[in-house]
């Protein structure tokens, strides 16, 4: 099978969570309690055997870049493979110009030196599972220039707000990539994953510069749809797109469901992550826990109910937590109840004895406060 090297991009301009991002890129970002959620992309990669992947860093790098390390917890072979971060040196305070290929075009020797036909490029921002090979060997058999990944959804008008969207002919032909802004229920949702040639990737790289400084590798898809055969490939199982704060909360809780895990989590397709050599949770006589997710080296004392408790929490004695998730090494003293909210990382709560936010707009305690 023809060989590809990977790409994951956490450039971009058109995604943003509000308060977290603050601090990470969304790839960096805790997902269920153990995960980052750029383990998903780079594990789709490994499970696919490409072994030669470019990581795009954008806006504070320092967590994801610890997080990735040489890439070794992705089973990524050394001797063949290699897990790189490139940076936009670039960055701007003006935001139009902080797009993806903007990144390209500064790292562009580093895309060139690649000696794979193929390049595979996928999103930081959404969490689903595919066999990139089965994807590049459809794109190599249907003869297309190029093939983008979309998922068919029905709450478009709702959720997956300034996501793409294909409109597509009935031989499954791209017409056009726009820009959902919630006018329409039903769509294809663009998975920001394109599978093409590394010569062609170049060169609309050259032809988006040339256009505009504010194009993206999307809009420059779209404007040579005509020219191109562009093509989509539908992907079917679970996914979620990171688009904002609420999209975030409801990805992680909707996990909890064991139909909605099963889809996503497959033994024969596993999803890496840097490991934590912690001690197992340990559960106190006071210790209530119903249909949640608990990470390990957690102490519990308190009650959790439909929640995800991150690595190294500490909750005590008389604490409810319902409907929420509390992010690594979070502290909750006793007699506090949480519920609808995201507690960030290393957070401390002791003086409050409510938080309690309307399901649809979460509440947020940020990273490192302490209430």
């Amino acid at each position: 099978m023809a060989k590809a090297f990977g790409i994951v991009n956490t450039s971009g301009n058109h995604i943003w969570v509000e308060g977290m991002q603050d601090y990470r890129p969304i790839g960096a970002f805790s997902f269920l309690g153990r995960y980052r959620v750029i383990d998903f992309p780079i594990s789709n990669m490994s499970n696919s055997g490409i072994e030669r992947i470019q990581v795009f860093a954008g806006n504070n790098p320092r967590s994801l870049i610890e997080h990735l390390g040489i890439g070794r917890h992705y089973d990524i072979n050394s001797k063949t493979g290699k897990l790189q971060v490139l940076f936009a040196e670039g960055h701007t305070r003006n935001d139009i110009y902080n797009t993806d290929i903007a990144a390209f075009w500064e790292n562009l020797d580093s895309i060139q030196k690649m000696k794979e036909e193929y390049v595979v490029i996928a999103p930081s921002y959404m969490i689903y599972t595919m066999d990139f090979d089965a994807l590049l060997k459809h794109h190599v058999e249907s003869g297309s220039d190029v093939t983008l990944l979309y998922h068919s959804v029905k709450d478009a008008n709702i959720n997956y707000l300034n996501c793409n969207f294909l409109t597509l002919n009935r031989q499954n032909g791209v017409l056009s990539v726009a820009t959902n802004r919630g006018s329409e229920a039903e769509r294809e949702i663009f998975m920001d994953t394109y599978v093409m040639k590394k010569q062609l990737f170049v060169e609309l790289i050259h032809k988006a510069r040339e256009l505009s400084s504010m194009y993206t590798l999307a809009q420059v898809i779209n404007i040579e749809c005509e020219e191109l055969d562009v093509r989509g490939y539908q992907h079917k199982g679970y996914f979620a797109a990171i688009t904002n704060f609420k999209s975030y909360y409801d990805a992680n809780l909707s996990l909890i469901k064991y139909e909605d895990t099963k889809d996503l989590f497959n033994e024969e397709w596993p999803i890496y992550t840097r490991t934590n050599d912690s001690c197992p949770t340990q559960y106190y006589e006071s210790a209530d826990v119903k249909q949640s997710v608990v990470s390990n080296g957690c102490i519990i004392e308190g009650t959790i109910e439909n929640s995800i408790i991150g690595r190294g929490c500490v909750i005590k004695k008389g604490v409810v937590i319902k409907n929420s998730l509390i992010l690594p090494e979070s502290y909750i003293e006793e007699g506090i109840h949480v519920e609808n909210y995201v507690v960030g990382k290393h957070s401390k709560l002791l003086h409050c004895k409510e938080l309690v936010a309307d399901a649809e707009t979460p509440g947020y305690v940020r990273r490192g406060d302490t209430l």
